[in-house]
């Protein structure tokens, strides 16, 4: 009897058209009763309600009167809400195991025509930096492809809309530092071609996350083959090869990137790495004086040409014949001297990289004045 009387006092409410709230009210605190929830006609009363709400709202903003625009968004949710649990309930068999549908022609009607607002609610929110709000709308938006209600209206193939919402949904999930969400929609985020390499750029940093190295690394691949010249890609492939000591793949991409960038300074530098890990000191060196020549403030050629020739002298001073190779490591370590001082001036807070080495060559050139100071900046670190 109490859930008769509520259906009928938000009918009323309903056919007025006022205290529309409170109409939906009465049907979701009817739904807090869970032998309530398969009761189609509080569903049918709820989505009138708002329907009616979002009509009031939606007159307000074409009369250009002062609306909340949030909650105008807000209400094409709660319609896409109410009509999907509703179509549920509209597709259970009955005892003969029959299916009719009653209302999901005209509740798709409907919804198909109010959909782009929640892209645009999406959008709305991405703009506040609300990133929570933002995915929720474009996750209904893009979920709706798959829902029964809108069976036949192919989206995925028929709104050209939908891969951008798919970059913002991976945007906002990135944002949120969320991976799971970052990664949802990312096949279909790289079809929005003005935007794809930062979707990219963003499953990238998810797989970090995830710790998924070998998704990482493909994905980075595939970023760098798309866009060689986008900044994040290939410095993070190279990386990623020295850090898990493979820099012959790292002079793989090195070499790749030189062929559609030649004179490319980061690309010659990236080699000139790859060259020094591989153990090929006097190629290593010969490409970083050319660096040099070309851009005489690239700290990091001058810091390659001093390590080659201090891994050189190591390699003989391991040898264990000092009386052969004496005079040899003397002179390493004299030509290693000015390319890292010169490194030290150029990158003065790299303490952790040109002090330990200054060391070495102060000490075995017995440099004392150096020595002394540099010995001080050691006990700094």
């Amino acid at each position: 009897m109490a859930q008769k009387k509520e259906l009928s006092q938000a009918r009323s409410y309903i056919k007025s058209g006022k205290d529309l709230e409170k109409a939906e009210k009465l049907m979701t605190d009817l739904l807090r009763d869970p032998s309530h929830r398969t009761n189609e006609r509080i569903y049918l009363a709820w989505f009138e309600a708002v329907t009616k709400q979002y009509e009031a709202a939606n007159e307000k903003l074409y009369l250009k009167q002062e609306y909340d625009t949030a909650a105008f968004f807000n209400l094409t949710r709660r319609l896409y809400a109410i009509a999907g649990t509703l179509d549920t309930l509209d597709a259970m068999p009955d005892a003969k195991g029959r299916v009719k549908l009653r209302y999901r022609d005209d509740h798709a009607t409907l919804l198909d025509q109010l959909r782009p607002n929640l892209y645009f609610g999406g959008t709305y929110y991405v703009r506040k930096e609300d990133y929570l709000q933002a995915y929720d709308f474009l996750e209904t938006y893009l979920e709706t492809d798959k829902m029964p209600l809108f069976t036949g209206y192919d989206y995925l193939q028929k709104d050209v809309r939908m891969p951008e919402a798919a970059y913002w949904a991976t945007y906002t999930g990135y944002k949120m530092q969320d991976a799971e969400r970052t990664l949802r929609y990312r096949q279909l985020a790289e079809r929005d071609t003005a935007k794809a390499k930062f979707a990219l750029q963003y499953v990238c940093e998810a797989y970090r996350w995830q710790h998924n190295d070998a998704a990482y690394e493909e994905t980075l691949k595939r970023g760098f083959g798309r866009y060689p010249d986008f900044a994040y890609f290939f410095p993070r492939l190279v990386d990623y090869y020295h850090a898990n000591n493979r820099p012959d793949s790292a002079l793989v991409v090195a070499e790749q990137a030189l062929k559609m960038s030649p004179d490319s300074q980061l690309f010659l530098l990236a080699k000139s790495v790859a060259l020094l890990n591989l153990e090929r000191y006097d190629d290593c060196i010969q490409l970083s004086e050319q660096l040099i020549s070309k851009n005489d403030t690239l700290a990091e050629a001058y810091y390659n040409i001093a390590t080659a020739r201090l891994n050189q002298a190591l390699a003989l001073d391991q040898r264990n014949q000092p009386r052969v190779y004496r005079t040899q490591i003397q002179k390493l370590y004299m030509d290693a001297r000015p390319y890292m001082e010169a490194y030290r001036k150029l990158a003065p807070d790299e303490k952790r990289k040109w002090a330990p080495a200054l060391y070495r060559i102060y000490l075995n050139l017995n440099m004392g004045k150096q020595f002394e100071e540099i010995d001080r900046v050691m006990k700094t670190l």
